[in-house]
């Protein structure tokens, strides 16, 4: 791997027309002034980073279950599945997964299976780092079956900025770990419901990498990890 390969990466399609966008306002502002023109430089390669999409290396071992986003390890608690997902009102552990303004924004499915609900729910803008987002925030949700029968649910959750959920998923459809399947503008969160009795892998205040950072071993017996920060 080349080293320019680290710094310029794919740009998601979704980006194009907002880089344009961005683009086309930086030349107005040139016109109306040349500081006010470097403004809008700065903002349209932001745009423009925000919507990089890089490739990941993604473990291929049958129970492994990835991060289905870059971001902060925000909480990891017990709670409710989304009800429009139908899986009853058993809480099970919860992580949840914080993304900025200058994450990568690109959701990969956490492990390989058959989506059997994806359901949008309508909803409010709070901060995404509000533990009350989970509910009252617009969200779109997954429900997945795996090979061995188990299910697991992830959630895309819309925050303070970001406005559109973007999922490519559907009832029916059979996915591979860490493929590719939506994103969300521009700052927000990601949780995934793990099955019960499988503890998590990482621990709260960790980064998180979308479809290479393991949460999860359903083979492994593991106990809940714990980490201090050096």
């Amino acid at each position: 791997m080349s080293a320019l390969s680290t710094v310029i990466v794919p740009i998601n399609r979704a980006g194009w027309p907002f880089i344009l966008a961005f683009a086309v306002v930086t030349l107005i502002l040139f016109w109306l002034s040349t500081f006010l023109g470097w403004i809008g430089v700065i903002l349209t390669a932001w745009c423009a980073y925000f919507f990089r999409d890089p490739d990941r290396v993604v473990p291929t071992r049958p129970g492994l279950m990835v991060s289905p986003a870059d971001g902060l390890v925000q909480m990891i608690t017990k709670a409710v599945p989304p009800p429009e997902l139908g899986m009853g009102p058993e809480p099970l552990t919860r992580i949840s997964i914080f993304l900025n303004v200058f994450n990568v924004h690109i959701n990969r499915t956490p492990i390989e299976g058959t989506v059997t609900r994806a359901e949008y729910h309508p909803g409010k803008f709070l901060n995404a780092a509000l533990d009350k987002a989970s509910d009252l925030n617009e969200r779109m949700s997954i429900r997945l079956a795996m090979p061995n029968g188990r299910e697991i649910a992830f959630v895309q959750i819309a925050g303070l900025v970001a406005r559109r959920i973007i999922c490519t998923l559907k009832p029916g459809q059979s996915v591979s770990t860490g493929e590719r399947y939506g994103l969300i503008r521009f700052g927000s969160r990601t949780d995934i419901y793990l099955p019960d009795g499988v503890q998590p892998l990482v621990v709260v205040g960790q980064k998180a990498l979308g479809g290479e950072t393991i949460l999860a071993d359903l083979a492994s017996a593991e106990p809940q990890r714990q980490g201090v920060v050096r």
